[in-house]
């Protein structure tokens, strides 16, 4: 599942538990989906803070 249609699915659920509630396997796909929502987003975050490179200041290289 993609993420744009992870997103939806669970935008569904929301909309669905604001208009009449969920039923109990609603609520675990709703809860599972979260989860894979977040995994998505701490893998990705990850990714970028892994790109990161720390670069010294020209002023603090002289000083050394």
């Amino acid at each position: 599942m993609d993420i744009d249609s992870l997103v939806q699915r669970i935008n569904e659920l929301a909309r669905k538990h604001k208009e009449s509630g969920l039923t109990k396997e609603e609520t675990e796909e709703r809860a599972k989906l979260r989860e894979k929502y977040l995994q998505n987003v701490r893998r990705n975050f990850k990714a970028q803070l892994e790109t990161i490179e720390w670069v010294e200041d020209q002023q603090d290289v002289k000083r050394k």
